[in-house]
């Protein structure tokens, strides 16, 4: 591999064409000069210079590796400046959440977006389980979840809370234990764990999910309750996603005797060295959500 600071020298010896005005410029002796090109040449094992007194000219080797040398240098550099890089509003900063959380803070991510033009936004909706695992992998920067991650390279803070409600078709006014058998559930992914939280708190009889038939499953946050308002089944979902329906009319949102309310954590990797744009988006994140009540 070609020593590139030998290749400077090099490059700027050609440039200059002259050894002396060459040590000025890059503050060397005139023999550490001589010295770096002879050492080049020993590497690459072919003469770059043919020389001629004080002055000198290039060998066919020396005009080919003047060349490409420049390109390689300037790429080197470009490389060196993009590492070093870390402006808050340049650059990607991937962020995975639920659906639920989704709906309201994609959009004002893509409003940060639209200020700062150079920061791409890149915004996943994803179940807990597979936030954790991309946060582990370090796929994503910023992983929004709401169940604790137990692994310790997790790092998690809590941000809010956000009621569940259990969802039915407008049919339904009131609910029992009975009817939930009768009606089936409709799945999503994260509705065991949305299940098993609220149906524990309120339904002795409650032990699992596959005490239900399931009638249906969804991965788009805004077509789980397509099937709910059609009374094909019911649901456990966050409040906010409930009001999101677009037909609020088709549906019954239950609020059962003992309430329970779920908590959203931000996540990152512990061994993420974090940058300025993950801060920042960091920041804004959990300024909207705290400020202008995401989880309404």
């Amino acid at each position: 591999m070609i020593n590139l600071v030998w290749l400077k020298t090099f490059c700027t010896l050609v440039d200059v064409g002259h050894f002396t005005k060459t040590a000025e410029q890059l503050f060397m002796t005139q023999s550490g000069v001589s010295q770096q090109v002879k050492k080049l040449e020993q590497q690459l094992n072919t003469p770059l210079l043919i020389r001629e007194g004080k002055s000198f000219s290039l060998t066919d080797a020396g005009i080919k590796l003047h060349r490409q040398g420049q390109h390689l240098l300037q790429g080197s550099a470009e490389l060196e400046k993009a590492i070093k890089q870390d402006d808050p509003y340049i650059g990607t900063v991937k962020i995975a959440s639920p659906g639920s959380v989704g709906l309201k803070l994609y959009p004002y991510m893509l409003d940060i977006q639209q200020q700062h033009p150079a920061l791409a936004i890149d915004y996943r909706f994803a179940p807990n389980k597979n936030i954790e695992q991309d946060l582990l992998e370090r796929k994503i920067d910023i992983g929004l979840v709401t169940e604790l991650s137990k692994t310790p390279n997790i790092v998690s803070q809590k941000v809010a809370v956000e009621p569940l409600v259990l969802v039915t078709s407008n049919k339904i006014t009131a609910i029992t234990w009975q009817q939930l058998i009768k009606l089936g559930f409709i799945g999503h992914p994260d509705g065991e764990h949305h299940a098993q939280l609220l149906l524990s708190k309120n339904y002795h009889q409650f032990e699992h999910i596959s005490q239900f038939e399931t009638c249906g499953f969804s991965n788009q946050i805004s077509l789980i309750l397509e099937p709910v308002s059609r009374g094909l089944g019911f649901t456990v979902l966050p409040l906010h996603a409930a009001n999101a329906f677009n037909r609020p009319e088709d549906i019954t949102i239950h609020s059962l005797n003992n309430g329970v309310d779920e908590t959203l954590y931000l996540c990152q990797n512990r061994h993420s060295l974090e940058n300025n744009r993950s801060k920042y988006i960091k920041s804004a994140i959990m300024t909207f959500i705290r400020e202008r009540v995401l989880l309404d």
